[in-house]
C-alpha cells in the first residue's frame, strides 16, 4: 500500500496520501484549499543519493512522475535518431520536453534555446549566457522567486491523508 506525496502550488505545501492500491493516475484535492491543482512529487526516499545535499533542482520540480516518465520514453527514441552535430535538433528536443511535461524554462534558457533553433552558433550563445546559465536553475518552479531570488521551500504537512 503506497504513500504518495503531492505539492499544492497555491498553499506551497507538500501533503502525503495513503492509497489502498497502486494508483498512478488519481490526484486528490488539496486538504487545505480544496483545489485540484496538486502535482505528484518524487518521494524523498526515491531521490538519488547526494541530490539533496547538492541542491539539485530536479528534486523540487512539480511534475507528475507518470507524465515525466512518458515524456522521457517518447523522447528517447527521438534522441537516438538525432544528429548530435545539429544544435537545432537538440534545442527542439529540449522544447518538446518542456511542452510534454509542462515544465517551463527560465528566461535565459528559453532565449538560448530559441536562438539555437534559429540556427545561431551554440559556442557564441554559450559565451553570452555561460555564466548566467551556470548560476540559475533551468526551470521556473512554482513557489520560487525569479532568477537569483531565494527559493521558497514548500512546507510539509505531516498528516497522512487517505486518497
Amino acid at each position: 500500500m503506497p504513500i504518495y506525496e503531492f505539492l499544492c502550488p497555491d498553499c506551497n505545501t507538500i501533503f502525503k496520501f495513503f492509497s489502498r492500491s497502486v494508483n498512478a493516475e488519481k490526484v486528490p484535492l488539496c486538504p487545505s484549499c480544496k483545489k485540484d491543482s496538486l502535482t505528484r512529487q518524487v518521494s524523498t526516499f526515491a531521490t538519488p543519493s547526494g541530490a539533496e545535499e547538492s541542491g539539485d533542482t530536479m528534486d523540487n520540480l512539480p511534475v507528475d512522475e507518470s507524465k515525466m516518465e512518458s515524456a522521457m520514453q517518447k523522447l528517447m527514441g527521438e534522441a537516438e535518431k538525432m544528429n548530435e552535430d545539429d544544435p537545432r535538433q537538440a534545442a527542439q528536443l529540449m522544447q518538446k520536453l518542456s511542452d510534454m511535461t509542462g515544465l517551463k524554462y527560465n528566461d535565459s534558457i528559453q532565449e538560448a534555446l530559441s536562438r539555437m533553433e534559429a540556427g545561431e552558433d551554440p559556442n557564441q550563445i554559450e559565451k553570452e549566457f555561460g555564466d548566467a546559465l551556470d548560476g540559475e536553475d533551468p526551470f521556473i518552479v512554482p513557489g520560487k522567486k525569479g532568477a537569483g531570488g531565494k527559493k521558497n521551500t514548500p512546507t510539509y504537512d505531516d498528516t497522512l491523508y487517505e486518497m
